[in-house]
């Protein structure tokens, strides 16, 4: 299979998938609760694998390319934002971690989205906790570089010269 954009994409699709699955696996075979902001990255990972899924069933030229590469790129800073602070929020000294807060659930439920973002980007002492780590980095950690290889790869399709 040749590497072009549209291989590029499918590659993209898969590894959104691959991540979505491991992050299921945690959940329900290991036991680990995602928090709001690790919810929200998966709102992400999910927003990544749609553009990228899009962009390998249509096989855009050019201008589609660069369309489908920016909106991968978007997709992926919105990643890197919630990620970024959810790292920051694990490595706060103990004392300066907020208070456990309401679930995702019941702030979605229970506040409008205008109330309920703010609420989720501020996090909680659950966003704080790190209950499993792979060679030494956090879930976040991970997220927050695979989010940063989808903004290059995004970037890379949006602005490279030859398009195919």
């Amino acid at each position: 299979m040749p590497f072009n954009a549209r291989t590029t994409f499918l590659l993209i699709f898969l590894s959104c998938l691959a991540l979505l699955g491991f992050g299921l696996y945690l959940q329900h075979f290991k036991g680990l609760e995602p928090c709001p902001l690790c919810v929200m990255q998966r709102y992400a990972f999910v927003l990544i694998g749609v553009v990228a899924l899009l962009a390998a069933l249509h096989g855009p030229k050019r201008v589609g390319i660069r369309v489908y590469g920016a909106g991968t790129a978007i997709a992926a800073l919105l990643g890197i934002a919630v990620a970024v602070r959810h790292v920051w929020l694990e490595h706060l000294p103990k004392d300066q971690v907020p208070s456990c807060g309401p679930g995702l659930d019941f702030i979605m439920e229970s506040f409008p989205l205008s109330k309920a973002l703010p609420m989720i980007f501020k996090g909680s002492g659950e966003c704080a906790d790190v209950a499993w780590r792979f060679l030494g980095l956090s879930i976040s950690e991970w997220a927050l570089a695979w989010f940063a290889a989808f903004f290059l790869a995004g970037l890379w399709l949006a602005l490279r010269k030859k398009a195919n």
